[in-house]
């Protein structure tokens, strides 16, 4: 298939969409490196910004899987249909750990990291750049299968 045919034009929805999606992508990995920064000074504060940039990832993150989850829907029937379900998907779960991971830094900071709570840090971090490369990679955009 030649280049021009994966060419797709996006539409400003998908700018949104990327907007909204570079969120969750930031502030998880701001969270991994918070975790980082807490496990190598003991530096309380760190802990407090990783709480703080995973509830902004969780806010972003819901609202880009939620679009996802109404993109699916709406045109499950079109090529393209298992590409948007694991995308979904992929933010759904990101999503799920970060959850559990705001939960894990809501304890007091000396038990927030540790190994559980940097081994969730890098799992939602990783889970919003697949997320994010699936989104963006021209070879999984599914709009591209007309």
């Amino acid at each position: 298939m030649s280049h021009t045919a994966h060419h797709h034009r996006r539409s400003p929805a998908d700018a949104a969409h990327g907007i909204i999606l570079s969120f969750p992508v930031a502030l998880f990995s701001t969270a991994l490196a918070s975790d980082v920064a807490y496990l190598n000074t003991s530096e309380i504060q760190w802990t407090n910004f990783a709480s703080w940039a995973i509830a902004g990832a969780l806010v972003f993150g819901g609202l880009v899987a939620a679009w996802a989850l109404v993109d699916w829907l709406l045109k499950l029937r079109r090529p393209g249909s298992r590409g948007r379900l694991a995308y979904f998907a992929t933010l759904a779960v990101m999503w799920v750990l970060g959850l559990v991971n705001a939960f894990h830094h809501a304890r007091d900071a000396w038990s927030s990291v540790g190994t559980a709570g940097a081994g969730l840090s890098v799992a939602t971090t990783l889970l919003a750049l697949v997320a994010g490369w699936m989104f963006f990679s021209r070879s999984l955009r599914w709009d591209a299968v007309r």
